[in-house]
């Protein structure tokens, strides 16, 4: 790991972090692995495991989160469907009838694919990827394989979460970039005929991924949401690809232990005064440098 110094903003901000006691959106990393080669992903270069989380692991987070009306995201960098114990993660999470599960998805499915047990297992939200409306532009995306496939996964799914007469919310989403603003007409037109919702949405930039410095604001991700990778590491952000912003471990400590931790309580100290440069994560981000924070509450 790399050593972290701390370093001084460009600016001082004003703003500060809301205090939220318990997090009202636990992301757990089930598996690492991924079927797609987004090109602006560093999925492809992550080293970390194992490959899956152990079963113990999920339960003892989901067990000790119930009864809180928690949004859970089975993923984080991967593609979920990839777990064959989705359904089962899925079905275990929603014993909690306040609980509600949502998950992003490149709808890359495979033959061993349960989709059937995926909606029969109660998921709330599904939001699928898609970043183009033709094979041409859609091959820029680096996702792989055939559109068409892709696009008749999705139109699966529906079909199934119709049959089922599940309340799931399905949304497909183009990420706006480039390559794809030619056919977003045609994209938003075709997916509001098939889905609930159809968007564009922006590319964010993955921390470390060419920025030579940081952002001095705030940042709304350690506001009211937890992630944990597969090894039960807790980190401060999804985005951590390479275990630079670790916060804790589920396997020693708890949920509300990591969260109220002090060096949880220090990086939103820091993260609150925009200090992002004290956080090796942090340090080679600019997330939400657009973001309009005058009306942040205090932390």
């Amino acid at each position: 790991m790399e050593t972290l110094t701390p370093v001084q903003p460009k600016e001082k901000t004003s703003f500060k972090l809301p205090r939220v006691l318990f997090p009202k959106i636990i992301q757990i990393e089930t598996t690492v692995l991924c079927n797609s080669a987004c090109t602006f992903c560093p999925q492809n270069e992550m080293t970390r495991g194992p490959r899956f989380m152990e079963e113990w692991i999920w339960k003892k987070i989901v067990d000790q989160t119930r009864g809180r009306g928690i949004t859970y995201r089975p993923f984080m960098i991967n593609e979920p469907f990839v777990d064959p114990n989705l359904a089962k993660i899925i079905a275990y999470i929603k014993e909690d009838p306040t609980a509600i599960v949502e998950f992003n998805s490149y709808a890359h499915m495979t033959a061993k694919t349960d989709i059937e047990g995926i909606i029969a297992a109660g998921g709330d939200i599904v939001r699928f990827s898609i970043d183009g409306f033709t094979q041409e532009t859609y091959n820029q995306s680096g996702r792989g394989g055939s559109l068409e496939r892709m696009v008749n996964n999705v139109l699966k799914f529906i079909a199934e979460r119709d049959r089922q007469g599940s309340s799931c919310h399905i949304e497909v989403r183009m990420i706006n970039m480039d390559f794809n603003k030619h056919e977003r007409e045609d994209f938003l037109k075709f997916w509001n005929e098939h889905a609930d919702e159809a968007i564009i949405t922006d590319l964010y930039e993955w921390p470390w991924t060419g920025q030579t410095t940081f952002e001095p604001k705030p940042c709304l991700k350690v506001v009211e949401e937890m992630f944990f990778m597969t090894d039960g590491q807790a980190t401060l952000c999804c985005w951590d690809s390479h275990e630079r912003g670790i916060i804790g471990d589920i396997r020693t400590h708890s949920v509300e232990e990591i969260w109220l931790g002090v060096k949880m309580q220090q990086y939103k100290q820091w993260l609150s005064k925009g200090e992002r440069g004290n956080i090796l994560l942090c340090s080679k981000c600019d997330a939400y440098k657009n973001h309009d924070f005058t009306d942040f509450e205090g932390y």
